[in-house]
């Protein structure tokens, strides 16, 4: 176990903004279109290519070159490169529109919400609505009560008993790895959509079928209720161009060229989250433990890397970063990441074992066994 944690003893506000060079704040639309427009274009380059998977693979010259199985295995083959890329240009787009969300990517409101509304729309994403509750996660990172999601469940969300001596978490938290990987695997591909319908992982404190589609929601105010119907209008005309382009080329070829890079967009984007978000060395607060932290949202991502620089100094010893491989530290992650104690301010994950790799500095303990 690490040393005690001591939690910041400052905030990071607007007012913070210029410690770092102001220069990584400015905005530039047309250096934000050019990602874009490279975006696009290699996501049709990917998708124009595919287009020739099918007839070379099954013309007569090829399954006599490779055999007819040869040719099968070579041809699902080249379908699983062009999902891994055309997944990985998609969550490119995907992050444009979140730029667009925070305002990052254009000083020009009008911009960000037309382009962000295609993109994520685009993406089975519902833009406006998804901005509202991603702006109040930013606000409240990190705290127990006030966050949107990755919020962890607590000991007695699992039904866990108190600490005792004897007491089995194997028992009740262990899994076979096989089992692990299927779930691991739903996570990674099914997380994103539960918690827009169904508020999965998201703020306990909600009402049951809480949700980003209903303008009624407690996630909106009533000020917020057109751009939330906007957002759904955008799903909607998803729905009907998914349906319509299954009536032309089938649903089958629809799937291979959209719909998988789609779900490879999912599975990118959840672990890309649930990494930033789960770690067993970082704190969760509750209380007063917890302040406001705001980590300059509307920074253009392409100022981030220098601008890292400049924030690691300013933070210190609490900036929090890692070099193991991502899928690595996927897998690491969740089994470390099962729960949080019911008790205590300043709260680290514990494992499979009921163990914690990290803990509070002494006057922010619980006493307690499991501390």
């Amino acid at each position: 176990m690490t040393s005690g944690l001591h939690p910041m003893p400052w905030q990071v506000s607007k007012g913070d903004s210029c410690r770092d060079p102001c220069q990584f704040f400015v905005r530039d639309t047309r250096r934000g279109l050019l990602y874009l427009a490279r975006d696009l274009l290699l996501a049709t380059v990917a998708w124009s290519l595919a287009a020739y998977i099918d007839p070379f693979f099954k013309q007569s010259s090829t399954r006599a070159a490779l055999s007819p199985i040869g040719a099968e295995v070579s041809r699902w083959a080249a379908w699983g490169v062009y999902w891994w890329f055309q997944g990985l240009i998609f969550t490119g787009i995907w992050v444009i529109g979140h730029e667009c969300g925070h305002g990052a990517f254009s000083d020009h409101k009008w911009v960000n919400d037309i382009i962000g509304f295609i993109t994520h729309s685009f993406l089975w994403t519902p833009y406006f609505s998804w901005k509202i509750s991603h702006h109040r996660h930013h606000s409240n990172h990190a705290s127990m009560e006030r966050d949107e999601v990755y919020v962890p469940k607590t000991r007695s969300d699992l039904g866990i008993p108190a600490h005792h001596e004897g007491l089995d978490y194997e028992e009740i938290l262990g899994d076979t790895p096989i089992y692990t990987l299927y779930m691991l695997i739903r996570q990674q591909v099914l997380a994103f959509p539960a918690y827009l319908l169904f508020n999965v992982s998201g703020q306990k404190t909600y009402p049951k079928w809480t949700n980003h589609f209903d303008p009624n929601s407690i996630l909106f105010t009533k000020a917020q209720r057109n751009a939330v119907i906007m957002s759904n209008l955008g799903i909607a005309a998803m729905v009907w161009g998914v349906s319509y382009s299954s009536s032309i080329w089938g649903a089958s070829e629809v799937t291979k060229f959209y719909g998988i890079p789609w779900l490879c967009v999912s599975h990118w984007f959840i672990m890309i989250t649930y990494l930033h978000h789960t770690d067993p060395v970082m704190p969760h607060y509750r209380g007063k433990e917890w302040n406001f932290q705001r980590f300059f949202p509307k920074m253009p991502f392409y100022h981030g890397p220098e601008a890292t620089q400049h924030l690691k100094a300013f933070i210190g010893d609490h900036y929090v970063t890692s070099d193991v491989p991502a899928f690595k530290a996927l897998w690491s992650n969740y089994n470390k990441c099962q729960f949080v104690e019911d008790e205590g301010d300043v709260l680290f994950y514990r494992d499979r074992k009921g163990q914690a790799i990290r803990r509070p500095a002494d006057e922010y303990r619980v006493k307690s066994k499991a501390q």
